[in-house]
């Protein structure tokens, strides 16, 4: 088959979307592209993060914006590719969540109905409810597809995710997979930078790189209970934001120092979580933050003896992987087999996940 997965993630920097040749044995990118979320947009969705006046208008009006530009990405891609909106079964579109607040709810915003009339293309989509609704977390989703994609028979590998959240996929080799976010991946860095850089992420790291780490305030950072939960856990921006971290700080601490605590406490969590585990495997590093210098730096020092590696030198593109995780989700559903991993979300057995909408 061949389906387009799309992700535009807690980042908000845009719309991933791959074009893979998928079976049950291989996924081939095709074709990738990347549309850019305006400052407008991002505030918009920043907004409907927290409470606010006439939420449910303004998340419906939001959602049908972001399924236009689901659309002109779909469009661009495809014109980039070899191939026509015929040629394509699917599309698997993730949304752009704006709430996660398991085991309650967690809200992706998109118009499905909205999508197939644009594209003319059936489309899956939801893919966290029915995981909540079995008691799980809805999240982290991707850890079946990375097992697919990175397991070794012989070797333990942890796939880290470092997107605007931190989540780990541990493979084992005995084939047991295990998955749950760290915590705050890029955004707390990404905050932090666009409030005194102007900029929306620390290029390279290099910001986080000139100061020097706080001890004191990456052990209150730590000491948030949240890291010490045990998994399945999951988490957000709803409680990782500059709000959260504020209050924490002193009037002393250098800019550039608070940047180069908040890189290693991403660092640091995901470190934890790996050694919690084990003492030797092969780490390979995706999403955004695989090309921050400084974080994988720091990573490295916290992981001393474990073999750390980016994505691209397993030969996947860091930044496709998240969208071929959906569209290789949409092909589950439309196969009706199970997407979910129980010993991940927490939820009471496996389930089919997604909606479809047909062209």
């Amino acid at each position: 088959m061949k389906i387009i997965g799309q992700m535009s993630g807690t980042s908000l920097d845009g719309v991933d979307s791959v074009l893979v040749d998928i079976d049950d044995h291989q996924c081939e990118v095709l074709a990738r592209h990347h549309l850019p979320f305006d400052d407008k947009l991002k505030q918009r969705l920043l907004s409907l993060c927290e409470s606010g006046d006439d939420e449910i208008h303004r998340a419906a009006t939001v959602s049908n914006q972001l399924s236009n530009l689901y659309a002109e990405s779909v469009s661009a891609l495809i014109d980039a590719s070899a191939y026509s909106s015929k040629d394509i079964d699917a599309i698997g579109c993730h949304g752009q969540t704006v709430r996660h607040i398991p085991p309650h709810y967690s809200i992706q915003l998109i118009n499905g109905a909205l999508l197939a009339e644009l594209t003319e293309i059936d489309v899956v989509c939801d893919f966290r409810s029915r995981d909540i609704a079995a008691g799980g977390q809805g999240a982290p989703l991707v850890p079946a597809f990375h097992h697919a994609l990175f397991s070794k028979a012989d070797e333990n590998v942890a796939v880290v995710n470092i997107g605007g959240m931190a989540n780990i996929s541990l493979l084992h080799s005995d084939h047991k997979i295990l998955g749950y976010d760290t915590g705050p991946g890029n955004v707390l860095m990404d905050a932090w930078c666009k409030l005194h850089k102007q900029q929306p992420f620390d290029e390279l790291g290099q910001w986080a790189a000139s100061g020097e780490v706080i001890p004191d305030l990456l052990n209150i950072l730590l000491d948030d209970p949240y890291f010490a939960l045990p998994a399945p856990k999951s988490t957000g921006r709803e409680h990782f934001n500059l709000a959260w971290l504020k209050p924490l700080l002193k009037e002393h601490y250098a800019k550039q120092d608070i940047q180069a605590t908040l890189s290693a406490l991403t660092a640091r969590t995901v470190a934890d979580e790996i050694k919690r585990h084990w003492q030797q495997a092969e780490v390979i590093v995706c999403g955004g933050g695989a090309k921050n210098r400084w974080l994988i730096r720091q990573l490295a020092q916290y992981l001393e003896g474990f073999d750390i590696k980016t994505s691209e030198q397993r030969g996947v593109n860091s930044q496709d992987i998240e969208a071929m995780a959906f569209a290789w989700l949409a092909k589950r559903c439309i196969d009706r087999k199970p997407g979910n991993v129980c010993d991940v979300t927490g939820a009471a057995g496996k389930r089919i996940l997604g909606a479809i909408y047909p062209a």
